[in-house]
């Protein structure tokens, strides 16, 4: 089992920075492929970004792609969401969320994950 635990959603002016963190529990977390989605009210989960376990592999989407960084702090079992140039459109509550991964591929579903934090809020205003 894998316990994850959100952490650094906030608000911020528009251009802004915040830095999420995914804080894991229980097993060894780098075998653990990462991601993190996001969601407003009505809409379904959106997919932002993951990194793969062991290779470390990253994938983004396009419209965070240049703003947003993923990266892995393996002694803390943390992986962290680096967010800069914030847009009032990046407003929504931030999930991490985790699946065991072999490291060779990219995974951008929400059912592909079996884990999941508990969300946290990040409000951008403009």
């Amino acid at each position: 089992q894998v316990q994850l635990v959100e952490s650094g959603g906030g608000l911020v002016q528009a251009g802004g920075s915040l830095r999420l963190s995914c804080a894991a529990s229980g097993r060894t977390f780098s075998r653990y492929a990462v991601g993190w989605f996001r969601q407003t009210p009505g809409k379904e989960r959106e997919f932002v970004a993951s990194i793969s376990g062991i290779g470390g592999i990253l994938d983004y989407i396009d419209s965070v792609k240049g703003r947003f960084t993923i990266f892995r702090d393996g002694a803390k079992n943390t992986v962290y969401l680096q967010m800069n140039s914030l847009t009032a459109e990046d407003t929504a509550v931030y999930y991490c969320a985790a699946r065991l991964s072999d490291g060779t591929r990219r995974y951008r579903n929400s059912y592909e994950y079996g884990y999941w934090g508990q969300g946290t809020q990040v409000t951008v205003s403009s």
